[in-house]
Order: structure tokens, then sequence, then C-alpha cells
């Protein structure tokens, strides 16, 4: 039975990577795709990974009907066997909807990959409605690390290494960025809650005040 399948974690865990490996090892079997992305670190219309792989995928637009821009690549002769979704945190509920319907009236499986949860700790609409409308939630096994060394949960956006809690929701950023640009990082929950990035912990490694004060 076709699918509707969510891969969910944290930056950095793969999530990308994962989904180039299923469009390659269905592909080399002669499997044929459709890869929708949304706001990806290569650019427009790129499905990439940190690792360095890239792939051309379909850009989607602000209330762009994806159940038809499937059914009008089939009706036109094209050929789908499956569809991947990359960063289908950003995708509105409305298209996740529609991912679903893909499932249900074509046939095809769907992968879909995302982060859960933004900066706030707050779930992306699009991931809400995929944790309550797909057939498995699969959360990946490879995981990212806080800088403490201990298992990353959460999404951090930093300006200038300082962690920020206010803003819009959507603001494309990466992991590698210099340090008075808008980026991201993943922690623990603890250091999360306490808003320490790896740069202010090594701030406050470096103070005076929390150096160990030996008598003369």
């Amino acid at each position: 039975m076709p699918e509707l399948v969510f891969f969910s974690g944290t930056m950095d865990c793969g999530k990308s990577t994962l989904a180039l490996q299923i469009e390659h090892n269905r592909s080399t079997r002669g499997l044929q795709g459709i890869i929708f992305t949304r706001d990806d670190r290569a650019g427009e219309g790129k499905l990439s990974s940190r690792l360095g792989l890239v792939r051309d995928a379909v850009e989607v637009a602000d209330g762009q009907d994806l159940y038809v821009y499937v059914v009008d690549h089939l009706s036109q002769g094209g050929r789908a066997d499956y569809v991947i979704a990359d960063e289908a945190q950003f995708l509105a509920p409305v298209q996740i909807d529609q991912l679903a319907r893909v499932v249900d009236d074509l046939g095809l499986d769907v992968y879909a990959f995302g982060i859960t949860t933004d900066f706030r700790s707050k779930l992306f609409p699009g991931s809400q409605r995929l944790v309550e409308l797909a057939d498995r939630v699969e959360v990946l096994q490879v995981e990212a690390l806080c800088w403490c060394g201990a298992r990353a949960t959460h999404n951090a956006r930093t300006v200038g290494g300082e962690m920020v809690v206010e803003g819009a929701q959507v603001v494309v950023g990466d992991v590698n960025h210099s340090a008075d640009e808008i980026g991201y990082e993943v922690l623990c929950r603890r250091h999360h809650r306490r808003r320490m990035t790896a740069a202010s912990a090594r701030a406050a490694a470096l103070s005076p005040d929390v150096l160990p004060v030996a008598s003369t």
C-alpha cells in the first residue's frame, strides 16, 4: 500500500541526505519521481545535503496545489512513481493535505522530510499537519549533537552567536555562517532553555568571573 511517510529530526541529522539516497536508490532501479522543495540552502529549485550533494527539484510556491501539479505532470505524459518533499516544514497545511491526496487518489508513495519545531520550540504548521496525517513518522537515528556533547533536540536561531527567540518563523539560514549573520545551531533542551550557544559558552568559559582565583 502506498504511504505518506514523514522523516523528522533536528537540523544536521541527515534528512536531506536520506532524501537524496531514497531518490538515488529508486532512480537506479528505473523508477522516476517528483522532488518538491522549499527554501533550500543551495537556492531555488535545489535539494541539497551538507555533504555536498545537490539535485534539481521543483520549488514550491505559496498557494501552489501539489496534487494538481502531479496530476498535470501525469496527464502530459510524464511519469511519477513516487514523490519526495524536502523542507516539508515550510509547506502550508493545505499542501500537506494535497500530498496525502497524492497517496490516496494516485497511489504514489510520498516521502516528506523536515524539522518538527522552529527556533522557539513551536511546531511548524506543515510539520504539525504531517504528524496528524502521516501513515508513519520516522525519527532519524543519526543524532545531531549539542556543543556539550548531549543529543541535540532543539533548533536555535542565532545572530552574532547569540540565541534569539523572536522574529519571523521562517528565515533562511544555515549552520555554516559568519559570526555576524543569522544562523542556526542545534542544542539540547537544557542549553536551549538557557539560551546558551557554543559561542556564548566559550565566552562564559573565558570570563574572569567564572575562572578560579588562585591566592598568591
